[in-house]
């Protein structure tokens, strides 16, 4: 599916609702810097949970991190060259990750994951996102799941935190 170009955060979507308003400083420069080493991906990535739900335009609650869907080529090549150790096979009663780092040198964390999966009622789910809604800040270009399927993934999810992100991006325009 051909990319659509990108919007500027504070640019209206086709919905009309400003893209990213009123996103943190922390946050845009810590999306400004994923989006710079991200530009070295061979790979489709995606901004997804929190900073995804701010960057569409709703209220994201806390957004304490930055994740960052991947691929395992592209982590592999990437996080060493940023200086980030590469776990593989990490995760947690809910998720895991093939390849699962941190890089702690934007003004937020950043949680870089590939081969990422969640624990649902049917078992390990991947996650694949087959949209990429590209949004620019200050010229850096970032990927997220568009609205739709990023109200899915975090249902998927099941945590309140996660179903309050849902709710609130269903209340946008």
């Amino acid at each position: 599916m051909p990319n659509k170009p990108p919007l500027p955060v504070g640019a209206l979507n086709a919905a009309g609702k400003r893209t990213g308003a009123g996103i943190d400083p922390a946050l845009a420069a810590s999306l400004k810097a994923v989006g710079t080493v991200m530009a070295a991906a061979c790979d489709p990535w995606w901004i997804i949970a929190s900073a995804a739900v701010a960057l569409h335009g709703a209220d994201a609650g806390t957004v304490a991190d930055v994740d960052v869907l991947l691929s395992v080529a592209d982590a592999a090549r990437i996080l060493p060259a940023i200086g980030v150790i590469c776990q593989r096979d990490t995760g947690s009663d809910i998720f895991r990750s093939a390849i699962f780092g941190i890089w702690l040198e934007a003004p937020l964390p950043v949680e870089f994951m590939a081969g990422f999966h969640y624990r649902s009622t049917e078992g390990w789910r991947a996650v694949q996102p087959e949209t990429r809604c590209p949004v620019q800040i200050d010229g850096v270009t970032l990927f997220m799941p568009e609205r739709l399927e990023l109200q899915q993934l975090l249902t998927g999810f099941g945590r309140p935190k996660d179903r309050e992100r849902v709710r609130r991006l269903a209340a946008l325009p």
